[in-house]
């Protein structure tokens, strides 16, 4: 079980296909920017401010900063091994196959479940729209999960439908239509930071941390969730001009950005409507997506931010800006479901790329006859994202998709550190710097998110390690592609552009 999959056969196949480098650290900066903004800032923000309250500020700031360590790591790796598989084929090459597992089993709660909670922050807000511009009430019974006192949330399970057909036909994404929603993200994030801030009220930010350190901990260990994507910028490191120069300047610039980005509009809401969490009785802060902070949010007729499931726009409609909010319901409601796509292709290309290596089903990789897509995986994966988004509220879904996150990022970080010693002579077009500084600052930043996120989502990650290490041994162990001495590398191991499905074999390549 700790059999390593070889690292010169994977590379092979990279050489044979080597790309044009032609992106600079601006390309590289607008490439990470277009990834990281459009999830967490518009469906987590009422999340953190239950929390941390005003304290949600420094929240961004811990969750960028280990964003931005974990990020150097992962460009070392990802420079080097420019596969698909992501951090499962960076583990399978260092560490071995057992670790490998887990990491890709890990990968599983990033992608699928992060996908579920795009689809219920889109339902907020699309549910939101439809009430508040066109003044139809839909029962809270249909669009809120049972935990946040509904039965069903069909319209989050319907987008994951949906989405899941698109990429079971094998619809391409344009890089036209991607920057598209680029641009629609960030000027409804602009326009809200341009008409919230001039009416900040600097008495909206006391007390500043009403649950103290642990709080803004909590806080930042689900904030985290909205800075997953910027590995984009790191699996573009095979067609960077000068890597060493423009992959840092590129990872950080994108991060340094988002974070200022999310910090003004944090503050545009605390200083506006504030952001105090609703407390018990004992003065302790109720849990978001619980039955209690729904219960006292109805009590309180949902005035506050945190009681929102659309948080931007119901801050917007709250200052005198009803038209406004309505219109940045919209662009959520435009923008959201490219993300559900690229997050639900992530997840069936670890799963396509695990069934090749043979540690799990074969028919999870078999592919289309017509369409030329892992047809299978796609329908399996996208029935359990429809469950989650439909029963579950989505801060819970962000947690737990943080805990699959940050475990693998963190064995990344282990990684870089194992192979400088193992292989130092290997080439690497972009080197960590003062990499045993930085790795183990971004392994321990990585378990410090990890601890402080709830004592559910952890037992939630325990137990899914369980069942993966039951699948491992009883399965994946005794039919490892490895374990049998098949060392073979496909073709088709690069990972496509985010949001684009790759021709599978039989495809037309035009």
């Amino acid at each position: 079980m700790w059999r390593v999959k070889p690292l010169d056969a994977i590379l092979a196949t990279a050489e044979k296909k080597s790309l044009h480098r032609s992106l600079g650290a601006f390309q590289l900066t607008m490439l990470g920017i277009g990834a990281i903004i459009g999830t967490g800032i518009f469906v987590l923000t009422a999340e953190a401010a239950q929390k941390a309250g005003p304290g949600m500020i420094l929240s961004f700031i811990i969750a960028g900063f280990v964003c931005a360590v974990a990020a150097l790591c992962y460009s070392e790796m990802s420079s080097m091994v420019p596969v698909s598989g992501s951090a499962y084929t960076y583990s399978y090459a260092v560490m071995g196959e057992l670790l490998a597992w887990m990491v890709g089993w890990a990968l599983i709660l990033e992608y699928a479940v992060a996908a579920g909670a795009v689809s219920v922050g889109w339902s907020g807000y699309v549910v939101g729209l439809l009430e508040n511009a066109l003044s139809i009430d839909i029962p809270n019974a249909l669009v809120l999960g049972p935990m946040d006192g509904g039965i069903v949330n069909l319209p989050a399970a319907g987008v994951a439908l949906l989405v899941t057909a698109l990429l079971v036909v094998g619809t391409r994404e344009s890089a036209a239509v991607n920057a598209f929603l680029v641009v629609v993200k960030i000027s409804a994030l602009s326009l809200f930071c341009v008409l919230a801030l001039p009416v900040i009220k600097m008495e909206n930010f006391e007390p500043f941390a009403p649950l103290g350190l642990a709080g803004i901990s909590a806080a930042a260990a689900s904030i985290f969730f909205a800075y997953v994507g910027f590995d984009a910028v790191s699996t573009a490191a095979e067609e960077t001009k000068n890597p060493q120069r423009n992959m840092p300047i590129g990872l950080i610039g994108s991060l340094g950005i988002c974070t200022i980005f999310y910090i003004l509009v944090a503050a545009g809401v605390i200083g506006t409507v504030g952001a105090q969490p609703v407390l018990s009785a004992a003065g302790e802060g109720l849990r978001p997506g619980s039955a209690e902070l729904t219960a006292a949010c109805q009590t309180a007729g949902a005035t506050q931010v945190v009681c929102s499931k659309e948080a931007l726009a119901w801050t917007l409609r709250s200052i005198g800006w009803p038209q406004v909010g309505n219109l940045l319901g919209l662009a959520a409601g435009l923008a959201l479901p490219s993300v559900i796509l690229m997050m639900m292709f992530g997840q069936t290309r670890i799963f396509f790329v695990m069934s090749r290596d043979g540690l799990l089903p074969a028919v999870l990789s078999k592919v289309h006859p017509k369409f030329h897509t892992p047809h299978v995986i796609t329908v399996i994966t996208g029935v359990f994202v429809a469950a989650f988004a439909a029963f579950f509220p989505v801060g819970v879904l962000a947690d737990i998709s943080n805990s699959g996150t940050l475990f693998a990022f963190a064995m990344v970080a282990i990684a870089v550190m194992v192979l400088r010693k193992t292989d130092p002579d290997r080439h690497r077009p972009f080197r960590t710097p003062a990499v045993f500084v930085v790795a183990p600052v971004a392994a321990a930043g990585c378990v410090y998110l990890f601890l402080n996120l709830s004592k559910d989502t952890k037992l939630m990650f325990v137990a899914w390690a369980v069942v993966g290490l039951a699948v491992y041994f009883l399965y994946g162990y005794r039919r490892s592609h490895v374990g049998r001495g098949l060392t073979e590398v496909h073709e088709l191991d690069r990972d496509a552009p985010p949001g684009a499905v790759p021709p599978m074999p039989g495809a037309d390549p035009n």
